[in-house]
Protein backbone atom coordinates (compact mmCIF):
# COMPACT_ATOMS: atom_id res chain seq x y z
CA UNK A 1 0.00 0.00 0.00
CA UNK A 2 1.40 3.52 -0.89
CA UNK A 3 2.34 5.52 1.67
CA UNK A 4 -0.38 8.12 2.84
CA UNK A 5 1.03 11.45 1.75
CA UNK A 6 1.82 14.41 3.93
CA UNK A 7 -1.05 17.12 4.92
CA UNK A 8 0.44 20.30 4.81
CA UNK A 9 -1.75 23.59 5.98
CA UNK A 10 -0.17 27.02 5.24
CA UNK A 11 -1.21 29.88 6.95
CA UNK A 12 -0.56 33.27 4.76
CA UNK A 13 -2.64 36.01 4.28
CA UNK A 14 -3.11 39.62 3.44
CA UNK A 15 -0.26 40.84 1.51
CA UNK A 16 1.79 39.06 -2.10
CA UNK A 17 4.99 39.57 1.11
CA UNK A 18 3.01 37.10 3.10
CA UNK A 19 1.46 35.02 -0.08
CA UNK A 20 3.97 34.34 -2.48
CA UNK A 21 6.78 33.01 -0.78
CA UNK A 22 4.33 30.32 0.95
CA UNK A 23 3.10 29.58 -3.18
CA UNK A 24 6.90 29.28 -3.78
CA UNK A 25 7.36 26.56 -1.16
CA UNK A 26 4.29 25.09 -2.18
CA UNK A 27 5.70 24.78 -5.69
CA UNK A 28 8.44 23.11 -4.04
CA UNK A 29 6.34 20.23 -2.03
CA UNK A 30 4.32 18.35 -5.14
CA UNK A 31 4.22 15.28 -2.70
CA UNK A 32 2.32 17.10 -0.13
CA UNK A 33 -1.52 17.57 -0.06
CA UNK A 34 -1.58 21.37 0.69
CA UNK A 35 -4.17 23.64 2.27
CA UNK A 36 -4.61 27.24 2.52
CA UNK A 37 -5.79 29.03 5.52
CA UNK A 38 -6.50 32.55 4.87
CA UNK A 39 -8.59 35.55 5.93
CA UNK A 40 -11.64 36.92 3.99
CA UNK A 41 -11.52 39.95 2.02
CA UNK A 42 -7.53 39.35 1.27
CA UNK A 43 -5.87 38.98 -1.74
CA UNK A 44 -5.14 35.25 -0.91
CA UNK A 45 -9.46 35.11 -2.00
CA UNK A 46 -8.43 36.12 -5.74
CA UNK A 47 -4.89 34.01 -6.01
CA UNK A 48 -4.64 30.41 -4.06
CA UNK A 49 -8.22 28.94 -4.42
CA UNK A 50 -6.86 28.11 -8.17
CA UNK A 51 -4.12 26.45 -6.89
CA UNK A 52 -5.24 25.26 -3.18
CA UNK A 53 -8.25 24.84 -0.76
CA UNK A 54 -8.90 27.88 1.24
CA UNK A 55 -10.15 28.07 4.03
CA UNK A 56 -10.72 31.17 6.09
CA UNK A 57 -10.91 32.40 9.73
CA UNK A 58 -11.81 36.05 10.89
CA UNK A 59 -8.70 37.35 12.64
CA UNK A 60 -6.91 40.45 13.00
CA UNK A 61 -3.99 42.18 14.58
CA UNK A 62 -3.39 43.95 17.86
CA UNK A 63 -2.58 47.32 16.52
CA UNK A 64 -4.95 50.18 18.45
CA UNK A 65 -4.26 51.19 22.29
CA UNK A 66 -5.43 48.91 24.88
CA UNK A 67 -9.02 49.18 25.32
CA UNK A 68 -12.45 48.08 24.45
CA UNK A 69 -11.38 46.84 21.10
CA UNK A 70 -8.57 44.66 22.65
CA UNK A 71 -11.06 42.46 24.36
CA UNK A 72 -12.90 42.21 21.47
CA UNK A 73 -9.93 41.22 19.07
CA UNK A 74 -8.69 39.22 21.89
CA UNK A 75 -12.10 37.26 21.95
CA UNK A 76 -11.89 36.74 18.45
CA UNK A 77 -8.41 35.60 18.25
CA UNK A 78 -9.65 32.68 20.58
CA UNK A 79 -12.51 31.85 18.69
CA UNK A 80 -10.51 31.69 15.71
CA UNK A 81 -7.84 29.55 17.59
CA UNK A 82 -10.95 26.97 18.08
CA UNK A 83 -11.69 27.29 14.47
CA UNK A 84 -8.23 26.10 13.50
CA UNK A 85 -7.90 23.58 16.40
CA UNK A 86 -11.35 22.36 14.48
CA UNK A 87 -9.87 22.02 10.85
CA UNK A 88 -6.46 20.47 11.86
CA UNK A 89 -8.72 17.82 13.57
CA UNK A 90 -10.88 17.53 10.54
CA UNK A 91 -8.42 17.19 7.88
CA UNK A 92 -5.89 15.72 9.41
CA UNK A 93 -3.04 17.94 9.08
CA UNK A 94 0.94 16.33 9.79
CA UNK A 95 2.43 20.33 9.58
CA UNK A 96 1.86 24.20 9.58
CA UNK A 97 3.93 26.61 7.82
CA UNK A 98 3.33 29.90 7.85
CA UNK A 99 4.67 33.46 6.78
CA UNK A 100 3.79 35.17 9.81
CA UNK A 101 1.22 38.31 10.06
CA UNK A 102 -1.85 38.16 12.35
CA UNK A 103 -3.50 35.16 10.97
CA UNK A 104 0.10 33.45 11.92
CA UNK A 105 -1.09 33.47 15.90
CA UNK A 106 -3.90 31.46 16.05
CA UNK A 107 -2.54 29.27 13.53
CA UNK A 108 0.86 28.31 15.44
CA UNK A 109 -0.92 28.31 18.97
CA UNK A 110 -3.65 25.84 17.06
CA UNK A 111 -0.99 23.87 15.79
CA UNK A 112 1.15 23.52 19.04
CA UNK A 113 -1.57 22.58 21.32
CA UNK A 114 -2.57 19.62 18.38
CA UNK A 115 1.13 18.75 18.41
CA UNK A 116 2.33 19.75 14.88
CA UNK A 117 5.48 20.78 13.69
CA UNK A 118 5.59 24.08 12.79
CA UNK A 119 8.01 26.21 10.53
CA UNK A 120 8.11 29.90 10.65
CA UNK A 121 8.81 32.29 7.72
CA UNK A 122 10.64 35.81 8.84
CA UNK A 123 11.19 37.83 5.29
CA UNK A 124 12.28 41.17 7.02
CA UNK A 125 15.11 42.58 8.76
CA UNK A 126 12.85 43.37 11.70
CA UNK A 127 10.60 40.22 13.17
CA UNK A 128 7.11 41.33 13.14
CA UNK A 129 5.21 41.15 16.92
CA UNK A 130 3.85 37.91 15.87
CA UNK A 131 7.12 36.81 14.98
CA UNK A 132 8.56 37.77 18.01
CA UNK A 133 5.81 36.82 20.64
CA UNK A 134 5.63 33.28 19.09
CA UNK A 135 8.72 32.13 16.95
CA UNK A 136 10.17 30.43 20.50
CA UNK A 137 7.03 28.13 20.17
CA UNK A 138 8.19 26.90 16.08
CA UNK A 139 10.37 24.06 15.85
CA UNK A 140 12.06 26.29 13.40
CA UNK A 141 12.00 30.17 12.33
CA UNK A 142 13.54 30.42 8.53
CA UNK A 143 14.77 34.12 7.81
CA UNK A 144 14.68 36.51 4.86
CA UNK A 145 18.10 38.31 6.71
CA UNK A 146 20.62 37.79 9.15
CA UNK A 147 20.05 40.44 10.57
CA UNK A 148 16.92 39.72 12.29
CA UNK A 149 18.37 36.48 14.37
CA UNK A 150 19.10 39.06 17.01
CA UNK A 151 15.59 39.95 17.53
CA UNK A 152 14.83 36.44 18.37
CA UNK A 153 17.46 34.83 21.10
CA UNK A 154 15.04 32.30 22.25
CA UNK A 155 14.36 31.00 18.87
CA UNK A 156 15.69 27.91 16.08
CA UNK A 157 16.43 30.40 12.99
CA UNK A 158 18.18 29.71 9.92
CA UNK A 159 18.66 31.80 7.31
CA UNK A 160 17.21 30.97 3.82
CA UNK A 161 16.90 34.04 2.29
CA UNK A 162 12.90 34.46 0.40
CA UNK A 163 10.96 32.31 -1.91
CA UNK A 164 9.86 33.60 -5.08
CA UNK A 165 7.67 31.73 -7.64
CA UNK A 166 9.71 29.65 -10.04
CA UNK A 167 8.54 32.04 -13.15
CA UNK A 168 11.16 34.30 -11.66
CA UNK A 169 14.20 31.98 -12.59
CA UNK A 170 13.73 31.82 -16.31
CA UNK A 171 13.10 34.28 -18.85
CA UNK A 172 9.25 35.16 -19.42
CA UNK A 173 7.82 36.76 -22.37
CA UNK A 174 6.11 40.20 -21.63
CA UNK A 175 2.79 40.57 -23.13
CA UNK A 176 2.92 44.53 -23.36
CA UNK A 177 3.47 46.52 -25.87
CA UNK A 178 6.73 48.08 -25.19
CA UNK A 179 9.28 48.23 -27.91
CA UNK A 180 12.55 46.25 -27.25
CA UNK A 181 15.39 49.23 -27.73
CA UNK A 182 13.81 52.02 -25.09
CA UNK A 183 14.47 52.30 -21.53
CA UNK A 184 11.67 51.12 -19.27
CA UNK A 185 10.98 52.35 -15.73
CA UNK A 186 8.62 50.30 -13.68
CA UNK A 187 6.90 51.68 -11.01
CA UNK A 188 5.28 49.46 -8.07
CA UNK A 189 4.17 50.17 -4.29
CA UNK A 190 3.91 46.31 -3.48
CA UNK A 191 0.43 44.40 -3.98
CA UNK A 192 -1.22 47.47 -1.90
CA UNK A 193 0.20 49.72 -4.16
CA UNK A 194 1.52 53.31 -2.95
CA UNK A 195 -0.90 56.58 -3.44
CA UNK A 196 2.02 58.75 -2.64
CA UNK A 197 4.79 57.30 -4.65
CA UNK A 198 1.86 57.10 -7.46
CA UNK A 199 1.70 61.24 -7.09
CA UNK A 200 5.31 61.71 -7.04
CA UNK A 201 5.98 59.62 -10.22
CA UNK A 202 2.94 61.44 -12.05
CA UNK A 203 4.58 64.81 -11.48
CA UNK A 204 8.08 63.74 -12.41
CA UNK A 205 6.49 61.68 -15.95
CA UNK A 206 7.14 64.55 -18.29
CA UNK A 207 10.56 64.56 -18.08
CA UNK A 208 11.36 60.98 -18.45
CA UNK A 209 9.08 60.99 -21.08
CA UNK A 210 10.89 63.25 -23.14
CA UNK A 211 13.99 60.91 -22.45
CA UNK A 212 12.49 58.58 -24.67
CA UNK A 213 11.56 56.19 -21.37
CA UNK A 214 8.65 54.22 -21.07
CA UNK A 215 6.59 53.76 -17.54
CA UNK A 216 4.84 51.20 -16.78
CA UNK A 217 3.37 52.12 -13.16
CA UNK A 218 1.43 49.42 -11.16
CA UNK A 219 -1.09 51.86 -9.28
CA UNK A 220 -2.64 49.52 -6.86
CA UNK A 221 -6.68 49.46 -6.29
CA UNK A 222 -6.81 52.38 -3.94
CA UNK A 223 -5.45 56.01 -6.04
CA UNK A 224 -8.08 57.92 -6.91
CA UNK A 225 -6.01 59.49 -9.89
CA UNK A 226 -4.77 56.49 -11.03
CA UNK A 227 -6.37 57.31 -14.69
CA UNK A 228 -5.16 60.80 -14.90
CA UNK A 229 -1.42 60.06 -16.64
CA UNK A 230 -1.91 59.36 -20.06
CA UNK A 231 0.86 59.31 -22.92
CA UNK A 232 1.84 56.53 -25.53
CA UNK A 233 4.62 56.00 -23.46
CA UNK A 234 2.68 55.03 -20.31
CA UNK A 235 0.85 52.22 -19.14
CA UNK A 236 -0.94 52.31 -15.58
CA UNK A 237 -2.63 48.85 -14.38
CA UNK A 238 -3.88 48.55 -10.41
CA UNK A 239 -2.10 45.22 -10.90
CA UNK A 240 0.14 43.10 -12.90
CA UNK A 241 0.70 38.88 -12.51
CA UNK A 242 3.31 38.84 -14.64
CA UNK A 243 5.94 40.51 -12.24
CA UNK A 244 8.70 38.72 -13.24
CA UNK A 245 8.68 38.98 -16.77
CA UNK A 246 8.53 42.99 -16.23
CA UNK A 247 11.30 43.19 -13.69
CA UNK A 248 13.22 41.69 -16.10
CA UNK A 249 12.88 43.75 -18.77
CA UNK A 250 13.04 46.98 -16.67
CA UNK A 251 15.93 49.24 -16.83
CA UNK A 252 15.08 50.31 -13.12
CA UNK A 253 12.17 50.14 -10.67
CA UNK A 254 10.66 52.63 -8.60
CA UNK A 255 9.53 50.52 -5.33
CA UNK A 256 8.67 49.94 -1.77
CA UNK A 257 10.85 48.23 0.27
CA UNK A 258 8.93 45.32 0.95
CA UNK A 259 10.79 41.96 1.93
CA UNK A 260 9.01 40.19 -0.89
CA UNK A 261 9.95 43.29 -3.76
CA UNK A 262 13.09 43.31 -2.78
CA UNK A 263 13.90 39.43 -3.49
CA UNK A 264 12.13 39.52 -6.94
CA UNK A 265 14.37 42.62 -7.95
CA UNK A 266 17.19 40.64 -6.41
CA UNK A 267 16.49 37.74 -8.21
CA UNK A 268 16.21 39.83 -11.39
CA UNK A 269 18.71 41.98 -10.85
CA UNK A 270 16.73 45.13 -11.46
CA UNK A 271 18.38 48.12 -10.43
CA UNK A 272 15.95 50.25 -7.91
CA UNK A 273 15.10 53.55 -6.23
CA UNK A 274 13.38 52.15 -3.34
CA UNK A 275 10.87 54.54 -0.76
CA UNK A 276 10.28 52.85 2.05
CA UNK A 277 6.90 52.72 3.29
CA UNK A 278 6.92 55.17 6.24
CA UNK A 279 3.88 53.09 8.28
CA UNK A 280 5.38 49.76 8.25
CA UNK A 281 5.52 48.46 11.23
CA UNK A 282 8.82 49.29 13.11
CA UNK A 283 9.88 50.96 10.20
CA UNK A 284 10.86 47.82 8.82
CA UNK A 285 11.45 48.32 5.22
CA UNK A 286 13.93 51.17 6.12
CA UNK A 287 16.21 48.07 7.40
CA UNK A 288 15.30 45.97 4.69
CA UNK A 289 16.00 48.82 1.86
CA UNK A 290 19.49 49.69 3.81
CA UNK A 291 20.75 46.34 3.16
CA UNK A 292 20.45 46.97 -0.86
CA UNK A 293 21.77 50.45 0.06
CA UNK A 294 24.73 49.44 1.70
CA UNK A 295 26.17 46.57 -1.30
CA UNK A 296 24.90 49.35 -4.13
CA UNK A 297 22.17 48.01 -5.51
CA UNK A 298 19.46 50.41 -4.89
CA UNK A 299 19.06 54.07 -4.09
CA UNK A 300 16.98 54.53 -1.19
CA UNK A 301 15.19 57.96 0.06
CA UNK A 302 12.84 58.20 2.99
CA UNK A 303 9.23 59.43 1.87
CA UNK A 304 9.43 62.76 3.95
CA UNK A 305 12.42 63.56 2.23
CA UNK A 306 11.94 63.05 -1.43
CA UNK A 307 10.70 65.69 -3.54
CA UNK A 308 9.18 65.38 -7.61
CA UNK A 309 12.29 67.41 -7.80
CA UNK A 310 14.23 64.81 -6.66
CA UNK A 311 12.87 62.15 -7.87
CA UNK A 312 13.17 63.57 -11.08
CA UNK A 313 16.94 64.10 -11.31
CA UNK A 314 18.01 61.16 -9.61
CA UNK A 315 15.76 58.62 -12.39
CA UNK A 316 17.34 60.68 -14.98
CA UNK A 317 20.72 60.42 -13.98
CA UNK A 318 20.67 57.13 -14.18
CA UNK A 319 18.68 56.84 -17.26
CA UNK A 320 21.79 58.76 -18.96
CA UNK A 321 24.24 56.28 -17.03
CA UNK A 322 24.19 52.86 -18.08
CA UNK A 323 27.13 51.41 -16.76
CA UNK A 324 25.81 53.00 -13.20
CA UNK A 325 22.07 50.64 -13.85
CA UNK A 326 24.56 47.79 -14.93
CA UNK A 327 26.77 48.15 -11.71
CA UNK A 328 23.41 47.91 -9.30
CA UNK A 329 21.93 45.23 -11.64
CA UNK A 330 25.16 43.11 -10.97
CA UNK A 331 25.09 44.57 -6.95
CA UNK A 332 21.36 43.46 -6.97
CA UNK A 333 21.86 40.11 -8.92
CA UNK A 334 24.81 39.34 -5.95
CA UNK A 335 22.22 39.48 -2.64
CA UNK A 336 19.68 36.60 -4.78
CA UNK A 337 19.45 33.68 -3.03
CA UNK A 338 18.71 31.28 -5.68
CA UNK A 339 17.37 28.16 -3.68
CA UNK A 340 15.62 29.81 -1.06
CA UNK A 341 12.34 27.49 -1.81
CA UNK A 342 14.30 24.59 -2.24
CA UNK A 343 16.10 25.51 1.51
CA UNK A 344 12.42 25.86 2.72
CA UNK A 345 11.11 22.77 0.98
CA UNK A 346 14.41 20.41 3.35
CA UNK A 347 13.28 21.85 5.86
CA UNK A 348 10.23 20.96 6.08
CA UNK A 349 10.79 17.18 4.17
CA UNK A 350 13.16 16.96 7.65
CA UNK A 351 11.25 18.42 10.29
CA UNK A 352 8.31 16.06 9.03
CA UNK A 353 10.36 13.16 8.94
CA UNK A 354 11.50 13.80 12.83
CA UNK A 355 8.53 14.45 14.33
Amino acid sequence: MADTPIRLLIAASGTGGHLFPALALAQQLPEYQIEWLGVPNRVEQAVIPQHYPLHTISVEGFQKPLGLNTVRVFGRLVGSIRQVQRLIQTRQFDALFTTGGYIAGPAIIAARLQGLPVILHESNAIPGKVTRWLSPFCDQVALGFDAASKYLPKAQTVTVGTPVRADFYKPQPLDLPIPDDVPLIVVVGGSQGAVSVNQLVRQCAKSWFEMGAWIVHLTGEKDPEASTLEHPHYIGLPFYNNMAALLQRANLAISRAGAGSLTELAITGTPAILIPYPYAAEDHQSFNAASFAQKGAALVFPQSELSPELLESKVSYLLKSPEILQQMAEKAASLAVTDSAEQLATLMRQLVEKK
